[in-house]
């Protein structure tokens, strides 16, 4: 690296970091000031507050603001730079527009992997501790709603309930139908089936069993019987921000099993999976219209660009946002709500290149 990559990415990356803390302060003060009545209610310690809740919120929002923080790090660096003169004389030494980007995208690449490592794995082991903090102490108890309820836990294996109760572990007008080239063979009945936490398997008091071949059908009745499905109580639970909870192994593991069972908000896990693997990419297209957007000195300071560069980071988030409402309700495919957002600023940017002076 020469003395100059060095210099504008030692800027580059020490206002990255500032604006992260500047950003993380406020955040924190208004989420403080949001849930300190359940903090109270709850009579939480300082300690508990601060290790359980904010040290673990803090690198969920360092991850999620990443796109704001490192457009508007670079925005302001850059349009700095331009104030001083100091792009013009960059480029009237001979150094191309293009050669100039260097430092920044070596400093967009190395904030990308740092991102993307910790949304895949650090991020998400903390958010357990946080979102679990936040179910006990600031959300209301959960309730599981469910009606008449359908999985596929087997390749020929189907589970039913009309309703279950997630605080009892008990679920109610169970059936497990096993069905062989699009017919029933095997269907076991059950007015309530109950989790037994000591055994690890599921309880029924009385059941009804009917097998089928061909226009003969056999019914067997027992008493008490235990058995063991591909079906949990965690199953049931709630899944508040549990995408956030899991790293990128854990992640593709709930998906296949989602996917077996024919579950309907699997889209909503894969867009959080391909979203991972956009934002180092999307990190690095923000900075590059970042820096075309502020390189030319302008009248009146570094003010309006920095203004546009908040204008466009939140349009980014806006991009994001919609995509991901789109592919949870099937509206576009996940791969596609992941890129959209990339691909539109991704032209935006070749767009405004052509714009450049050089």
């Amino acid at each position: 690296m020469k003395l100059l990559d060095k210099y504008i990415l030692k800027k580059f990356l020490t206002t990255f970091v500032f604006v992260v803390l500047i950003l993380i302060a406020v955040i924190c003060v208004i989420d403080f000031v949001e849930k300190n009545d359940d903090f109270i209610q709850n009579n939480l310690s300082v300690s508990t507050i601060l290790f359980d809740y904010y040290i673990n919120l803090i690198p969920f929002y360092v991850n999620l603001l990443s796109p704001i923080t490192v457009f508007i790090a670079t925005v302001f660096v850059t349009a700095k730079l331009a104030s001083h003169t100091e792009i013009v004389a960059i480029l009237s030494s001979g150094v191309s527009f293009k050669r100039m980007l260097v430092p920044y995208v070596i400093g967009s690449a190395l904030i990308g992997i740092f991102t993307f490592f910790f949304s895949s794995y650090v991020i998400p082991n903390a958010n357990k501790t946080r979102v679990a903090f936040e179910i006990k102490y600031v959300k209301n108890p959960y309730t599981y709603e469910g009606r008449n309820v359908h999985f596929r836990i087997g390749p020929e294996t189907y589970a039913y309930l009309e309703s279950y109760n997630n605080h009892a572990n008990v679920g109610y007008r169970f059936t497990l139908e096993t069905i062989k080239k699009q017919e029933l063979v095997r269907k076991l009945s059950s007015e309530s089936i109950r989790w037994d936490s000591t055994k690890q398997k599921w309880h029924m008091d009385s059941y009804t069993l009917r097998i089928f071949n061909g226009d003969k059908e056999t019914v067997t009745q027992g008493g008490a019987i235990d058995t063991t499905l591909n079906l949990l109580p965690k199953d049931f639970a709630s899944t508040y921000r549990l995408k956030e909870t899991l790293t990128n192994a854990e992640l593709n593991k709930l998906i296949d099993e989602k996917i077996l069972r024919g579950a309907t908000d699997v889209e909503m896990y894969m867009t959080e999976k391909y979203e991972r693997m956009s934002y180092p990419f999307a990190i690095t297209v923000l900075t590059i219209i970042g820096v075309i957007l502020s390189s030319r000195k302008v009248r009146g300071g570094v003010g309006l660009q920095i203004a546009l560069g908040f204008i466009l980071a939140f349009i980014f988030i806006i991009f994001v946002m919609m995509s991901r409402s789109l592919a949870s309700v099937g509206g576009i495919p996940p791969q596609v709500a992941a890129s959209v957002p990339l691909v539109v600023f991704s032209i935006i940017g070749v767009v405004l290149y052509r714009t450049v002076p050089r």
